[in-house]
């Protein structure tokens, strides 16, 4: 699944390029996870005033309205100016002025959603719940380690949520709690302020990396370009079980929670 560096790579791959574009058309193929929400007419005409994220979604203001992009499971997007002609799993695509925008999502999870604005209904539905952004000022450590006493669930678990803090995924989490040194088992609420304070940084190094490596490409992720990540390359724990530990030698071990692969060191994330 896409995570927040690999959105974050996407945008900036496209981003200044479709910046002041016009859309010209647009077209939906099988239906995604949410709908457009209007007749995808709509969107014609409207002008791209530029791109954000929030979390794992891609906000893409227009001049009247907003486009909500989530990749889901398996999405990627395109952007050219001249695309080959749609295939079976590309299932939205707008064509500007400057260039194609084109989401493939074979498992159809992703979705283009409209709103007129942040405020709109639909939008605080879909970004309302979701925590502080891990690479902006807003990621203040004192929130973070409240955030934290409340949770007394693993504290992987906790990173994976979101609501806490948005876009740690699988990888990210795995890596950055080898970091700071903490077991992924232990409860969020046991975190003294110091150790809190450790995972905060080791989760801005771990994603400001990925982002800086373009990502991970564990199987078919790729940006606007179509260019791979390599951050899975530079893995200290995650996909790594029975190798040894980069930093001590000890084999690294694999244990299952919420049925997701947990990669850690007994010896250097001991408690």
């Amino acid at each position: 699944m896409p995570e927040l560096p690999e959105v974050e790579v996407t945008r900036l791959s496209f981003a200044d390029r479709i910046a002041g574009a016009d859309i010209v058309s647009a077209r939906l193929g099988k239906p995604l996870r949410w709908s457009l929400g209007v007749p995808v007419q709509h969107l014609m005409g409207r002008r791209v005033l530029g791109v954000r994220r929030r979390g794992k979604y891609l906000l893409v203001d227009l001049d009247e309205g907003l486009l909500l992009l989530h990749l889901g499971m398996s999405g990627s997007l395109s952007f050219a100016k001249q695309l080959p002609p749609a295939g079976v799993h590309d299932h939205f695509e707008m064509v500007t002025s400057r260039g194609v925008l084109r989401l493939n999502d074979p498992r159809r999870f992703g979705a283009v959603v409209f709103a007129q604005d942040e405020h709109d209904p639909v939008a605080v539905k879909l970004l309302g719940h979701l925590g502080m952004e891990p690479l902006s000022e807003d990621f203040e450590a004192s929130r973070f380690h409240e955030g934290l006493k409340l949770r007394k669930a693993a504290i992987k678990q906790v990173l994976l949520a979101g609501d806490v803090v948005v876009g740690v995924g699988n990888i990210y989490a795995s890596e950055a709690l080898f970091l700071a040194g903490i077991r992924p088992t232990l409860s969020a609420a046991r975190l003294s302020r110091p150790r809190a304070d450790r995972l905060r940084a080791a989760v801005r190094d771990v994603l400001q990396r990925a982002v800086d490596t373009g990502g991970s490409t564990l199987k078919d992720f790729s940006n606007a370009h179509g260019e791979g990540g390599y951050f899975q390359l530079q893995a200290n724990v995650y996909g790594r079980a029975g190798e040894p530990c980069r930093v001590c030698t000890t084999p690294v071990r694999m244990i299952r929670q919420g049925q997701r692969a947990t990669f850690y060191c007994t010896v250097c994330q001991p408690r």
